[in-house]
């Protein structure tokens, strides 16, 4: 396993994690001390109100309306271009910008992830950037400079807030495998973007469905329909309007995590949305299932020796390099997941490798179901029974019994497999690849 030392000591605050910065790796080597991206925007009002709407996203608690004080974006540098993520208040919204290679003027692209505020002054710096103007990023050690031939602001690094680690996890893995179900042209990707409702709107739910207009919401189900509650969730996406060049929906007839890609000038707006208005992000449990693999701790600890920045993580070079199959790369990369250190990016279909600081203790905080699982395999607690498992209630209470159909626990009954797996179909997992 290699371990990678950060610039700057990575450490929990009080709040939350505060990022350090790992070292750049470049075709040369490790650089220490990196600054790892510093350019001029080809399309600087794009950028600017790129980074406005993601502030805009994290400040915002989109269930039961309230403003919040967050505006820090999770900044990575890939060498070829610039991602910028967020959750919002409510963790109920997965928001990205990529700033594409054709969105950066001029400068250089290395190696790096931090996390920065967007306070009041950067904010204002940024609503005055015009469609003609220029404007200058850097991101390293020191944090965020924007720089403008009117003025410069400087954003210091600040704490991610630590639930944030396992909502990147849960959103990468729910957006892992969605397919496009539509795409809208220009005009029509304008209309429906203008036509969204305000972020103090009330819930609504329905099937977002492509019209001669662009996109209206269906009470009934149709063909090419996307069930989405909460359509108000993407009301940031007006700030880029003049800017939008196409949309992509991607998700399906029935609930589930819904993506919408909006296309702009040399970058991309990603917007994610949990299958309930409700629903934040951190609590999903997506990830349970792969966490529970018999190798995957150990996988994971080689897939991620090999990582180094990349914007589309290459599974069958990973394969070769790292003498496993295919197979047990993915469930490895579901693992680093958890771990914060690989994203999802549903326009490429691809993993991409984003660096934060790694704390085997986390994972099993914050999974408890796993937990409990292993020490009911560990207990002795799971046998075989006709057709299935019967897994003996920690709790005195008669026997859990499991079978391909689900389990008879109350989890299992009030959220199926909606959450993820309840802790006894974990623990006959488990306990099924545990070597003879």
């Amino acid at each position: 396993m290699t371990t990678r030392t950060f610039a700057t000591a990575s450490h929990l605050g009080e709040d939350g994690l505060v990022l350090g910065l790992a070292p750049a790796l470049t075709p040369a080597g490790l650089v220490d001390d990196p600054s790892f991206f510093h350019g001029f925007a080809a399309h600087p009002q794009v950028l600017a109100r790129g980074l406005l709407t993601l502030a805009d996203v994290t400040a915002t608690r989109y269930f039961q309306y309230t403003p919040s004080t967050l505006r820090d974006p999770v900044l990575t540098a890939h060498g070829d271009r610039l991602r910028a993520e967020v959750f919002s208040a409510c963790n109920g919204v997965y928001a990205r910008l990529d700033l594409l290679p054709d969105g950066i003027d001029a400068g250089e692209v290395a190696h790096g992830t931090t996390n920065v505020d967007i306070g009041p002054t950067t904010r204002a710096a940024l609503t005055q950037v015009g469609r003609d103007g220029l404007l200058h990023v850097d991101v390293g050690r020191g944090g965020l400079t924007v720089s403008s031939p009117e003025e410069t602001v400087v954003e210091r690094p600040v704490e991610m807030p630590g639930r944030w680690v396992r909502a990147f996890g849960n959103a990468a893995e729910l957006h892992h495998g969605l397919a496009p179900a539509f795409t809208l042209g220009a005009a029509h990707a304008k209309a429906f973007v203008a036509g969204l409702p305000a972020a103090t709107s009330a819930t609504r739910t329905g099937w977002l469905t492509p019209d001669r207009t662009g996109a209206r919401l269906s009470p009934r189900r149709t063909a090419a329909g996307v069930l989405v509650s909460g359509l108000h969730r993407l009301s940031a996406a007006k700030r880029l309007l003049p800017h939008v060049t196409g949309v992509t929906v991607l998700g399906g007839p029935d609930a589930g995590p819904v993506v919408v890609e909006v296309a702009l000038p040399g970058a991309r707006l990603v917007l994610g949305l949990t299958d309930e208005a409700w629903r934040g992000h951190s609590g999903e449990g997506s990830l349970l299932t792969s966490l529970a693999g018999a190798t995957v701790a150990e996988d994971a600890d080689v897939v991620s020796a090999l990582l180094a920045f990349e914007p589309v993580v290459d599974v069958p070079r990973l394969a070769r390099d790292s003498a496993l199959d295919e197979g047990r790369v993915r469930a490895a990369l579901a693992v680093l997941a958890a771990d914060g250190r690989v994203g999802w990016d549903t326009h490429d279909a691809a993993w991409f490798h984003r660096e934060l600081p790694h704390d085997p203790a986390r994972v099993d905080k914050d999974n408890p179901r796993l937990v409990a699982a292993r020490r009911l395999v560990a207990d002795s607690a799971v046998s075989p029974a006709d057709g299935g498992w019967s897994v003996r209630s920690r709790t005195g209470g008669p026997d859990h019994r499991v079978t391909a159909d689900g389990c008879t626990c109350p989890w299992f009954l009030a959220h199926g497999t909606g959450r993820g797996p309840c802790a006894h179909v974990l623990a006959v997992q488990i306990r099924t690849e545990a070597p003879a």
